[in-house]
């Protein structure tokens, strides 16, 4: 779709048409893809599930975007889509644009998910969104917190772009291309995409191709994940305590990539928020392995109103 601006936003409308309507954001770098792997789930429990392109990623416009302008965007897909209130759930990069969604326009937002997710990182008690961080590690988002967005940007750029080459997304041989992809994931988060249900547009969802697919559309574009780095780790700038719906958090006790210190802090911060911690449970799997209670959660709470 293309907003008022001339920006295009790029989606995927899914599960349940006419459902009760829930928004998701993805990880980084990542995208509307990570959404088919919920639409069996969703068509299920008659939700429409909604997965929106942040800026740089896919086919959206790059934009010097924040967050709380992530928040303008969902709502001008939402009204493109005539949905006059909806659930939004953003998965780990994804949460805190959820949580900006729902401080903005609360008279929009009916119910609000975040999953394994970084809260507002230099806030933290250690100010690392991560427990297995060594010195050097420390030091680096100590930096990041530090920085301007534009030097927050050069900082990661290198490091990225040396990730994208030896992934090489443009490699037209699918296996290969995911079977160097999974390599980079905690196996458990691996085996978990590839046993995901179902299929959207005939393409099996653990199938060489669709993975395949979800890869090239995350990275086609380097713009999306260094925008996502220049914000992602520093102080956010509108307060969790102003979210007014209710509030669901899911974490892993065995994700490295937002410890369950992260979700500790938001429940003390959003008021009535519900904390769900699942046992042995690693990064990816905490949303893939749990999408029919994500859902039946979200669309539950957005149907009983505030």
């Amino acid at each position: 779709m293309q907003l008022r601006d001339g920006r295009l936003i790029e989606l995927w409308d899914g599960g349940a048409p006419g459902g009760t309507p829930v928004i998701f954001l993805a990880g980084c770098p990542d995208t509307r893809h990570a959404a088919y792997l919920g639409d069996d789930a969703a068509r299920r429990l008659g939700v429409r599930l909604v997965g929106v392109n942040r800026p740089g990623y896919g086919r959206s416009t790059s934009h010097a975007s924040t967050q709380l302008s992530v928040a303008d965007d969902v709502v001008a897909v939402a009204d493109a889509l005539g949905l006059e209130q909806f659930a939004v759930a953003g998965m780990s990069i994804g949460g805190p644009y959820a949580v900006a969604c729902a401080v903005r326009h609360p008279d929009r937002v009916t119910a609000l998910g975040v999953l394994a997710s970084p809260a507002s990182v230099p806030e933290l008690d250690p100010p690392y969104h991560r427990d297995d961080l060594d010195p050097d590690g420390q030091s680096f988002f100590r930096q990041l917190a530090q920085s301007t967005p534009e030097q927050a940007i050069e900082l990661m750029r290198s490091g990225f772009l040396t990730y994208v080459a030896q992934l090489n997304p443009a490699d037209p041989d699918d296996e290969s291309l995911v079977r160097r992809f999974l390599a980079e994931l905690d196996p458990h988060d691996a085996h978990v995409l590839r046993g995901a249900p179902g299929a959207v547009d005939g393409v099996r969802l653990g199938s060489d191709r669709a993975i395949a697919a979800a890869v090239r559309e995350a990275l086609v574009n380097p713009d999306g994940y260094l925008c996502d780095a220049a914000i992602s780790f520093r102080a956010w700038d509108f307060r969790p305590e102003e979210v007014r719906c209710p509030t669901h958090l899911w974490y892993g006790e065995r994700d490295t990539n937002a410890s369950v210190r992260n979700g500790h802090w938001l429940a003390g911060r959003i008021p009535d928020a519900t904390l769900v911690v699942h046992p042995e449970t690693t990064h990816l799997a905490v949303l893939h392995e749990h999408w029919p209670d994500v859902l039946s959660a979200l669309s539950g709470l957005a149907q009983g109103g505030r």
